[in-house]
């Protein structure tokens, strides 16, 4: 498949200002404005790595985690319904104009392409992580508890069998739920552990995570795409026979997914993927940085080259080039 042409790189949009609007929350990568009974969440351009924010953004990557969470929340309503009410830019400056703020040329461009109008749901508090591929934290964890020996491995409460390879495909996805840090590292959880704190919503929650998730692996696969795992946000609205559950936040973004190319899969090591490993490598070579803050500057090069890597993304996943 030939890559679609570089496009322009726009500015870094670092954070979010819109006067008159008052702000909900603030992410590492969103900014989020509150409109009564509805939610603006404005993806920016920063990038963290090991927990930190960097001061540089990469250019465009907002734009893409909105328009690719916006493609997949489109494509995923026949599995569970969603709390996107639309990422259309005159749409999103009616709403902002009908909340009395005053849309201006410079707020309509900070805007364009990076913001989603949302139902405002009251968030569940566990991540829905499911995985297809032995990678990552899970490898791991599977590496540590084979240590043991025995005739399963105990990962996080679920039995797989010995013998598995980095990166291998698992038999079946997996779902292994994990906290929802305010900050730090995520942290894995025991399904009995997850369902203690999600009640009755457990079942719904974990059989919607495995739906979704094998929805868009069939869908990425048409595209060359193995979707290794991904992570899901779950909220909560009241509807007529007591609540609504929808999907939230963002949808099988590079940020939240793992996504590798199957023409160059190769199990048995680490797989590159189409995130933010340019920066983490970068980093990681620093001599004498520690992974704690500050974090070094990144240079152009690997700045261009992972902002490649998420345009690329969404011209895979998708088959068309990033909107302008």
């Amino acid at each position: 498949m030939t890559p679609p042409p570089p496009l322009p790189l726009p500015d870094v949009v670092l954070s979010a200002e819109i006067p008159g609007l008052p702000r909900h929350a603030t992410g590492k990568v969103r900014d989020i404005f509150d409109l009564g009974d509805a939610l603006l969440l404005v993806a920016t351009d920063r990038i963290s790595a090991f927990d930190i924010v960097l001061r540089q953004g990469i250019p465009g990557k907002g734009r893409v985690l909105t328009q690719l969470s916006a493609f997949w929340f489109e494509n995923t309503r026949a599995v569970i319904e969603n709390h996107l009410l639309t990422a259309n830019d005159d749409a999103i400056a009616a709403a902002l104009t009908e909340a009395g703020v005053k849309v201006t040329d410079e707020i309509a461009a900070q805007l364009a392409g990076r913001a989603m109008l949302c139902r405002k749901a009251t968030p569940l508090p566990v991540e829905a992580v499911v995985r297809g591929y032995l990678s990552g934290s899970a490898w791991k964890e599977y590496r540590a508890q084979s240590a043991s020996g025995g005739a399963s491995v105990d990962l996080w409460g679920l039995g797989l069998s010995p013998g598995l390879r980095e990166s291998d495909r698992l038999p079946e996805p997996i779902f292994t739920p994990s906290t929802k840090a305010t900050s730090g590292h995520d942290l894995p959880m025991r399904p009995d552990e997850a369902a203690a704190l999600l009640g009755g919503f457990a079942p719904v929650i974990e059989d919607a995570a495995l739906r979704l998730y094998r929805t868009a692996s069939e869908r990425a696969a048409e595209r060359g795409i193995l979707l290794a795992d991904t992570k899901f946000e779950f909220g909560t609205l009241p509807g007529s026979d007591g609540f609504d559950i929808l999907l939230i936040d963002e949808a099988l973004t590079p940020d939240s997914s793992r996504f590798w190319d199957a023409a160059i899969y190769e199990p048995g090591k680490p797989q590159p993927s189409f995130d933010k490993q340019f920066v983490r490598d970068y980093l990681e070579s620093v001599p004498g940085w520690d992974k704690q803050p500050p974090a070094p500057d990144l240079p152009p090069d690997i700045v261009e080259k992972t902002a490649e890597k998420y345009r690329d993304a969404y011209h895979r996943i998708t088959g068309k080039a990033l909107p302008k």
